[in-house]
């Protein structure tokens, strides 16, 4: 089997050693086809994590999921799963941010039953899993501040931190076909000092989600409290981008930001049942549309939620 992109068919060649083990970085369907086979096998599709996929995606995608089509024999020939790392686009500053802690959660999937899947107490124990893992000797939440301390060129990076709450690398490969890269390329902008899973911003999904559910003030104050503070941010961000012209590849962003927060605000005060300016959402699908393009190679993870709040007030 050489390295050409070729079909599952053709790599479980008849003369192929039944003491190998299968890799299967296609999906779960290889994975089947190997067990079948009498082959041993691990999954490595859902787990790429250069891929830049959110913590949740990792944790819920199972080796083994319920519905495999197996026998328990051949289910047992399922050895588990691998997390690849690729390299292209990481540097010595931004690995352990791509690594951890994204891989803890991969590895509690690989250890535990496949009814082991709530996702809330996934991060919440993340949290402190992460802090351990600092404490360690890992740079995956040190390293943010040095970066954006010299993206801001030493100056208050208070403002640029609020954006980066908000923003994640463009997903799967993206990246590369937003912008070509080569050895050269610098791994020291915004992009890079962006998580992979921004806190903030799933945060902010999820009160989203909690208050269309329950329709709890309290939950309706915190979103209002998250908007104002992104609303306001991009002037005193663009007081930073100023001195610092590296941070001009996200300044429309940002603007888009504070306009979406804005329209978010628009949309709390109509639903708890107060006067809005007449129109304020006839442009807003066309605002959101826009904030949602990327720029830097990064994008903005709040979005939906707004829109989501924004549809709900209308309703």
């Amino acid at each position: 089997y050489n390295k050409k992109m070729v079909g599952w068919e053709e790599i479980l060649h008849p003369d192929m050693p039944k003491n190998i083990v299968i890799q299967s970085w296609r999906g779960i369907k290889s994975l089947v086809d190997a067990a079948e086979q009498g082959y041993q096998a691990i999954l490595s599709s859902g787990y790429y994590i250069d891929l830049i996929q959110p913590t949740d995606y990792h944790y819920l995608n199972d080796p083994l999921p319920a519905d495999i089509q197996l026998t328990e024999d051949q289910k047992m020939l399922i050895l588990g799963g691998e997390a690849p790392m690729w390299a292209e686009v990481v540097s010595h500053e931004t690995v352990d941010s791509r690594i951890w802690p994204r891989t803890a959660a991969i590895a509690e999937r690989f250890w535990s039953p496949g009814s082991v899947k709530d996702v809330d107490d996934m991060y919440r124990r993340l949290e402190v899993v992460s802090f351990r893992l600092e404490e360690l000797g890992l740079l995956h939440i040190k390293n943010t501040d040095m970066m954006l301390r010299r993206l801001t060129n030493n100056h208050n990076i208070k403002p640029l931190k609020t954006f980066i709450g908000t923003i994640e690398p463009v997903k799967l490969y993206k990246r590369n076909q937003l912008r070509p890269h080569t050895q050269q390329s610098p791994l020291t902008r915004v992009v890079d000092a962006a998580k992979p899973d921004a806190d903030d911003a799933r945060k902010f999904r999820k009160l989203v989600d909690v208050y269309l559910e329950s329709s709890d003030s309290t939950t309706l104050l915190t979103i209002e409290e998250w908007l104002t503070k992104w609303q306001g941010n991009h002037a005193r961000l663009v007081e930073i981008i100023k001195i610092s012209p590296i941070l001009r590849e996200i300044e429309s962003m940002s603007e888009d930001l504070a306009k979406i927060s804005g329209l978010g605000l628009f949309a709390v005060v109509k639903i708890r049942g107060h006067e809005v300016p007449a129109g304020w959402s006839i442009d807003s699908e066309k605002q959101l549309d826009q904030a949602r393009e990327p720029r830097g190679q990064a994008e903005l993870m709040v979005v939906d939620a707004i829109e989501k709040l924004i549809k709900f007030s209308n309703q």
